[in-house]
């Protein structure tokens, strides 16, 4: 709701839908209700016969369905708008350039070594305090500086349909499962998502299977999946928080930011996990932190001020 306020040119508020497929779906429906008000999440169940009359390709067996505020936004622009807006706020962009190395100051950083990946140039640049946003390769990053961070890379294959077969938001109304949402994106219905840990998040190799099973569970919520062609398919890795050895399918969606002081590393905090639907309050965690080290009081304004548009960034670009 959040986003909403803040980037509203970025999104298509279509709203979203819950359905029961299964008899374990409907046991279900009472713990999602709870979650939902527990939340402040606006939930409304409706009837099967309404939502076969919003969503025509949904299955016409499902057993319950229950309607929720969500929307989909456009991921590429979603993250430029963050950008332009940190530039509107004096940060400088450097694009394709690589982090290669910490400077050490006793046991503080107080810099990075750095290399321009489209003119071969290496800097050092100083720096009164080091955030790590790296993503799924923040325990490499922080392995840098001899320091450790409980981050799982894990990846998750989705498959894009040929054309948009629904226009909510369609999920199984259970816990998280492979294959259990399929996204409205522009001309495109996108089936997600599988999950297992990686060992190098820039080598993702997509097992076939993992395909199939998307298609398989996708038509589930559409049984017309399997009838449309595919156009493409694909895997990123999340950074998730967890110890190695534990299921992909049980890490926790949520974040953490770490002060690695504790580490005996002044001047150097890691924030990873979450969710692209999180990043506004990740970034104010760890802004909130960095305040507190550099002695700055102010009070975050990012939940009330909205972004700058994403053609700024562009336009403050050098060619």
């Amino acid at each position: 709701m959040t986003l909403r306020k803040i980037m509203p040119d970025l999104l298509e508020l279509n709203d979203g839908l819950f359905v029961a497929v299964t008899e374990s779906d409907l046991a279900f429906k009472e713990r999602f209700l709870e979650g939902c008000a527990a939340c402040n999440i606006r939930a409304s169940e409706i009837s099967v016969a309404h939502a076969l009359a919003l969503e025509p390709f949904l299955n016409s067996a499902i057993l319950a369905a229950v309607q929720i505020p969500d929307g989909v936004f456009e991921p590429f622009r979603f993250c430029l708008a963050f950008l332009a807006s940190a530039q509107q706020n004096g940060a400088v962009v450097r694009t394709f350039t690589e982090v290669t190395d910490f400077v050490f100051g006793g046991r503080d950083l107080i810099g990075v070594k750095t290399r321009d990946h489209r003119t071969g140039k290496d800097e050092t640049i100083g720096a009164d305090v080091i955030i790590n946003a790296a993503g799924p390769w923040a325990g490499e990053i922080a392995g840098k500086a001899g320091v450790s961070v409980p981050e799982v890379p894990t990846a998750g294959v989705m498959v894009a349909l040929d054309c948009r077969l629904n226009n909510m938001v369609l999920n199984r109304l259970n816990k998280p499962s492979d294959g259990d949402i399929v996204v409205p994106q522009r001309a495109t219905s996108v089936i997600g998502t599988t999950s297992w840990q990686v060992e190098d998040p820039d080598l993702i190799i997509i097992p076939p299977e993992h395909v199939d099973r998307m298609i398989t569970q996708g038509e589930q919520l559409l049984p017309v999946v399997r009838k449309v062609p595919m156009r493409a398919k694909m895997a990123v890795a999340r950074p998730l928080i967890a110890r190695s050895g534990t299921d992909a399918r049980d890490l926790s969606r949520t974040f953490e930011c770490f002060d690695h002081m504790r580490d005996g590393v002044s001047g150097f905090v890691t924030i990873t996990g979450g969710k692209t639907t999180t990043a506004r309050a990740m970034a104010e965690r760890v802004s909130d932190i960095v305040c507190q080290k550099l002695n700055v009081k102010a009070e975050c304004r990012t939940r009330d001020v909205p972004l700058t548009s994403y053609r700024s960034f562009f336009k403050s670009q050098t060619l």
